[in-house]
């Protein structure tokens, strides 16, 4: 595996949290992506961010791995930046599937704090027996999903539900 983490210490509290650079990196995101929609069989998952240009890259790295979860052909709602209450409803409008919210805050000595919070597609955090465990085995077993082939894999699209055709608010 290039770059390990502690997946015990940073995939924890329905999702996985640590500092940027060191507990975590870009690459985790991409894992995560990639194990949430294998771990709860999803084919659309609603993701979102805060803003923070850190919290942007995480985001683009996960949808990678999401796209890219074996037979799966996933299809990545991009809500853009949200929190995670808006995040909460725009998985409920598309048809209660799973979803990720990325966050950022300063950290210490030049690092920031990332925060990546799963949702299974209830809405609620993604618990240890509702796939969070499952998720932090396959990282830390370096079992990571990948595409079985070119028609396997998915895409990303802009969602924007709150808004009617001509892009005014509903």
């Amino acid at each position: 595996m290039l770059n390990p983490i502690n997946a015990e210490a940073v995939i924890r509290d329905g999702g996985a949290s640590g500092r940027f650079p060191g507990e975590l990196h870009e690459g985790v995101a991409w894992w995560l992506g990639a194990c949430l929609v294998v771990t709860v069989k999803a084919g659309r998952i609603v993701v979102a961010h805060d803003g923070q240009g850190t919290s942007a890259a995480f985001l683009a790295r996960l949808c990678r791995g999401a796209v890219n979860a074996q037979h799966y052909a996933c299809t990545v709602l991009d809500f853009g930046v949200a929190d995670e209450a808006a995040l909460l409803e725009a998985m409920r409008e598309a048809g209660a599937v799973p979803g990720v919210h990325v966050s950022t805050t300063a950290g210490e000595d030049d690092t920031e704090n990332v925060r990546i919070a799963l949702y299974g597609p209830d809405g609620r955090p993604l618990g240890e027996e509702r796939g969070l465990a499952g998720i932090r085995q396959l990282i830390a077993a370096d079992r990571v999903p990948l595409p079985v082939n070119e028609r396997a894999k998915g895409h990303v699209e802009c969602y924007h539900p709150f808004t009617d055709n001509e892009g005014d608010e509903r």
